[in-house]
């Protein structure tokens, strides 16, 4: 059942894992030594998952969740890290509507997913999933990388 469950998510995802600027995110560091490409698939499965439990647009979530942070530029450089939490969701939905087809809720996900500093809110429920899972990734990265670090 578990093969069928994580078979189920790659299908939702195939397209968008298959194309060569989706990889370029492991050369980019994101959140305390987690490449940008590990976190947008912790964020992406772990949005999957729970929105097939509460019987939302799971594929949708997974889609949007590995967008999310398409933005495919080092945001630790102090010129283009600059308001990066502000600027990033417009660039990166910019970026991944160059390279892929997106619907409405995917599109939304990518663009709010930095809610409240975006301003506007979402109105699909699977966008409030990614930008909580989002944040809960963070957290859980930035500590396990600390906790490593520190034993060390």
């Amino acid at each position: 059942m578990l093969i069928a469950f994580f078979e189920d998510y790659l299908d939702c995802v195939s397209d968008l894992i298959s194309h060569e600027m989706i990889w370029s995110m492991d050369k980019l560091q994101h959140h305390a030594g987690v490449s940008c490409l590990d976190h947008s698939f912790n964020v992406s499965y772990l949005s999957y998952v729970i929105c097939k439990k509460f019987n939302l647009d799971y594929r949708s979530a997974a889609r949007g969740g590995l967008l999310h942070d398409f933005f495919l530029y080092d945001w630790h450089d102090s010129k283009k890290g600059a308001m990066h939490g502000i600027k990033h969701p417009k660039i990166a939905l910019e970026n991944a509507n160059k390279f892929f087809h997106l619907n409405k809720t995917e599109k939304e996900i990518i663009q709010k997913h930095m809610w409240p500093l975006t301003i506007i809110p979402s109105v699909h429920k699977e966008a409030y999933v990614v930008m909580f899972v989002d944040k809960y990734c963070t957290l859980m990265e930035f500590f396990r990388f600390n906790k490593q670090k520190f034993l060390r």
